[in-house]
């Protein structure tokens, strides 16, 4: 392997690892200690800890537990909300130990991006989360749920196997989350308003007008 290709491949990677665990950190984490313990990779030092059977246990278990949290409108909302403080550090933490045995200030530097991308795709999923809870069936929540588990397996086996076109489509996924997050953001308020507005009215005395 050259250099260019040994480059491509870390930060494929260190990127990949970020962003998948951004959207789902326990599907993340058994895929790649799954891909380790089939010999479809050599983990670097730091991350062959995922590959122990105790770790991919836990990590099953709780891919269990969110597989039917994330399904459920309201639930997947309140569990994204628990799950911003433990994605994104996790996110970091994975980028920094998908570097290997470099110098700290690379591992430093991976840990700052990878948190950064694991930041922006757990906002973008459950910013987009909040707005199809404002459907009524559940079907929207549902098919929103398997394309985001279906797409962190595959995106993790592709960041390995075909790191190229893996960074190529990171690269698109990037752009469209800085073009919809501030729309996901006005989508946002504008739903708590209404909630907020909902509240007040129902604070109103009986026999009084509202305000004007």
């Amino acid at each position: 392997m050259d250099a260019l290709d040994q480059i491509s491949t870390t930060l494929a990677l260190t990127m990949g690892l970020a962003w998948a665990s951004g959207i789902n950190l326990y599907a993340t984490l058994f895929t790649l200690g799954y891909l380790a313990t089939t010999g479809n990779i050599n983990l670097p030092p730091d991350l062959q800890i995922v590959a122990n059977p105790l770790v991919m246990a836990a990590a099953g278990v709780m891919y269990c537990i969110e597989f039917f949290a994330d399904k459920t409108p309201g639930v997947d909302t309140g569990w994204d909300a628990i799950h911003t403080f433990i994605r994104i550090p996790a996110g970091a933490m994975l980028a920094a130990g998908a570097i290997g045995d470099l110098n700290p200030a690379v591992e430093l530097a991976a840990a700052i991006m990878g948190g950064g991308l694991a930041a922006g795709s757990h906002l973008t999923k459950a910013g987009s989360r909040v707005l199809i809870n404002t459907s009524p069936e559940p079907f929207s929540n549902w098919v929103a749920s398997i394309s985001e588990d279906l797409m962190v397996i595959t995106g993790v086996w592709a960041c390995i196997n075909h790191p190229v076109f893996f960074l190529i489509a990171l690269a698109v996924f990037i752009a469209l989350m800085i073009w919809l997050l501030p729309r996901i953001w006005v989508g946002i308020k504008k739903v708590f308003g209404f909630i907020g507005n909902l509240f007040k009215n129902q604070n109103i005395p009986t026999g009084e007008n509202p305000p004007h």
